[in-house]
Formats: structure tokens, C-alpha cells, sequence
């Protein structure tokens, strides 16, 4: 009887330790602070990435020559992969066809010379903004995906509206559609803005950036079909990685939960703006 007299508190001790400090600190993790939507609280990057873990998917919004959101999109890649998760990262930056260039920089048998021209020819931002990137995983073997299609048929649907493409031009595609509604062109002109797209067809754009979103979506569920194993960090402008983006997107092809987080960004993505119909967390900078 004594014995079962010490053993109780012990185990009621436990469970409420257990209870006040549910997410130990991840091995590696940063100290760093994030805005969780849902319910407007601070919480720390240790404990986010146990929510993270709980999906197939998470999306990391970019301003494109922004160096602090490469920080940030290698932060959750880090975190992610520190928890033991087997992570891949699926880039809008490469396009599908350059799969076997991106599997032979991970796979270290590519010269970091060649793979700049590849990235050159894929992408048109600095190389620095994304090379630790792309180092770390190379060094951790974490496979990229290549997400984008040709930047000449994009091109043309913002010029000149999907139904220009012809008939060998969409085979080449996804099985996607371009159905942009009012609710999809409200999102472009709150996420992106209308301004510098002066001249083009403001639906062409829309066309474009619902393009982009499907396809990187439909490349997504294919490579997590292949490797159900996988969980993907996807790393896209903003314009893309909002909920009404890449995300709808995943929900309508496959059904695939995914967490969405964006660089605090004022006047867009911002404590007052933002909601958790447009994000899961903002990274407070």
C-alpha cells in the first residue's frame, strides 16, 4: 500500500508536466516567434512545427528577391527535418522537366557550376538568395521537386488567355483548368496587387496564376502518390502559397490538408490584415 501511496503522485506529476510542456524543443529549432491565425497567438517556432507535422503538406510564401524569406522558408525545412520527418521540397523555381538536374544536385554528383546554369535556366533571381537552400539539401539528401511548367506557355495565357493554347500545347499540361471566378480575382488584387500589370488583361493574369497554382498542386499529389512517405514543403511567391492558391487547389485535386505560412508583410500579410482564410501563421519578423 505505501508503495502504490508514492507511486500515484509520481504519475499524477508526470501527467501534468506532460500537460504544461506538450512540445519539447526540437533539436536545431530557432527561438523564432509566429502568429498563429486561428486563434491570434504568439507561439514559438518549437511548437509550431508539431502542427506542421501533422500535415502532407506545407506552403512557405516568398517575396522572390527577399532574402529574409529564404531564411525563413530553410527555418521550416530545418525544423521540419530535425523532427525525423522525411521531407521533400517542392520549388514553383524549377520546372517539372528539370527533374533529373535538381535529383542529381541532391544526390551530389552535379557540380554547383552546372547546377547554376540549370537554375539560371529555370529561374531569374540571384543565385545567393536561395544557394543555402539548396546546400542544405544537398547536404541532408532532402529531395527537390521541380513544381513549374514552361514559362512560355504562362506567358501566353497572361498575354493572350488560356484558350490560346492549342491542342499540343495543353497536352503538355496537367490535367488542369483556369476557371477564374470573382472570388479568385479579388484574392489576385489583395494578394499581388493589380499594379505593374498596366496593358495586360487582368483576367489573362488571373488566368496565368490559377495555372500556376493547379499545376504545382497536381505536381505535388503525383510526387506524394510516388512517396506517400513524404511530407512537402512547397516554396512559392505569395500569390501563390495564400489559401485561395496552391492550397484550394490540393484540396480539390486530392483532398490533402496543408499548413500555410507567410512572411509578415505589411499592408498584404500583416497582425491586423491577415486571417486564417488566408494563412495558418505569419513569421513575425
Amino acid at each position: 500500500m505505501k508503495r502504490t501511496a508514492i507511486l500515484v503522485p509520481a504519475i499524477v506529476l508526470i501527467v501534468l508536466v506532460g500537460g504544461l510542456f506538450p512540445c519539447p524543443p526540437v533539436s536545431g529549432a530557432s527561438d523564432q516567434v509566429l502568429l498563429r491565425l486561428s486563434d491570434r497567438r504568439e507561439v514559438r517556432l518549437h511548437e509550431a512545427v508539431y502542427d506542421w507535422k501533422s500535415v502532407k503538406v506545407v506552403l512557405v510564401g516568398e517575396l522572390h528577391n527577399e532574402k529574409k524569406h529564404h531564411e525563413i522558408q530553410l527555418e521550416v525545412i530545418r525544423a521540419l527535418h530535425n523532427t525525423g520527418l522525411q521531407v521533400a521540397v517542392g520549388m514553383e523555381m524549377f520546372r517539372r522537366e528539370s527533374q533529373g538536374v535538381l535529383d542529381e544536385w541532391v544526390r551530389g554528383t552535379l557540380s554547383e557550376a552546372a547546377f547554376q546554369r540549370a537554375y539560371y535556366d529555370n529561374w531569374n533571381s540571384p543565385w545567393p538568395l536561395y544557394a543555402d537552400i539548396f546546400h542544405y539539401a544537398r547536404e541532408k539528401k532532402i529531395p527537390i521537386v521541380g513544381l513549374n511548367v514552361s514559362r512560355e506557355i504562362t506567358r501566353q495565357v497572361a498575354e493572350k488567355g488560356f484558350a490560346s493554347l492549342g491542342e499540343k500545347q495543353k497536352k503538355d499540361l496537367p490535367p488542369v483548368s483556369c476557371a477564374v471566378d470573382e472570388s479568385y480575382r479579388k484574392f489576385i488584387r489583395r494578394a499581388m496587387g493589380i499594379h505593374g500589370h498596366q496593358g495586360m488583361n487582368f483576367n489573362n493574369f488571373c488566368e496565368a496564376q490559377i495555372l500556376w497554382d493547379a499545376a504545382m498542386a497536381w505536381h505535388t499529389v503525383q510526387y506524394l502518390k510516388a512517396h506517400p512517405q513524404r511530407t512537402v514543403v512547397i516554396l512559392a511567391g505569395n500569390g501563390h502559397a495564400w489559401k485561395p492558391g496552391i492550397p484550394k487547389q490540393l484540396e480539390a485535386l486530392s483532398g490533402y490538408s496543408c499548413r500555410v505560412i507567410l512572411p509578415h508583410m505589411p499592408g498584404k500579410s500583416d497582425r491586423d490584415s491577415a486571417t486564417d482564410q488566408d494563412a495558418d501563421y505569419l513569421w513575425i519578423e
